[in-house]
């Protein structure tokens, strides 16, 4: 049983690596946006749990750093999100917790963005501000597509009804 959801984090840790090069990751405010890794973090969020969504959401970020495709900025705003849904699904139960998701990514994500990561190691200062509104404007439309995706996976049959999984 342990190799289903380590698969599972190995997938969701590669696709938004490579959706990053397709309509590609957003230039704002000294962060590299990417609405598509918000829509996976709901997704390995409710299907995975925290824990394997978050070291999904960990391992795309290194990917696309080492890419170039992402920025540090990349582990704050995708590990809080994809941390808030699957305690949130833990706690609800429901798919529209997936809804939850800028939370995590904004005040938590951008606040350690703008603190702690952006000076230690980027070198620079970043307004709190600036980073929250661009971290919630990639966020905000990931995270509704992930639970539009995860209902229409659901309806096809490929993933079990959301209030079955465990």
């Amino acid at each position: 049983m342990q190799a289903r959801p380590l698969v599972l984090a190995a997938l969701f840790a590669a696709l938004p690596v490579v959706l990053s090069f397709f309509p590609g990751a957003i230039p704002v405010a000294g962060a590299k946006v990417l609405p598509w890794q918000h829509m996976v973090n709901v997704v390995a969020g409710i299907t995975l749990g925290p824990w394997y969504a978050v070291l999904a959401a960990a391992v795309a970020a290194i990917v696309r750093n080492a890419l170039g495709v992402g920025t540090p900025l990349a582990f704050p705003g995708g590990m809080a999100g994809a941390l808030v849904v699957g305690f949130a699904y833990r706690l609800w139960r429901r798919p529209w917790v997936g809804l939850l998701e800028p939370l995590g990514t904004g005040p938590v994500g951008a606040t350690v963005g703008a603190l702690i990561v952006a000076p230690a190691f980027m070198g620079k200062a970043l307004p709190l501000g600036a980073l929250m509104v661009a971290f919630l404007a990639s966020s905000i439309p990931g995270a509704a597509v992930g639970t539009l995706l995860l209902k229409a996976l659901e309806r096809a049959g490929v993933t079990a009804p959301t209030g079955a999984r465990g």
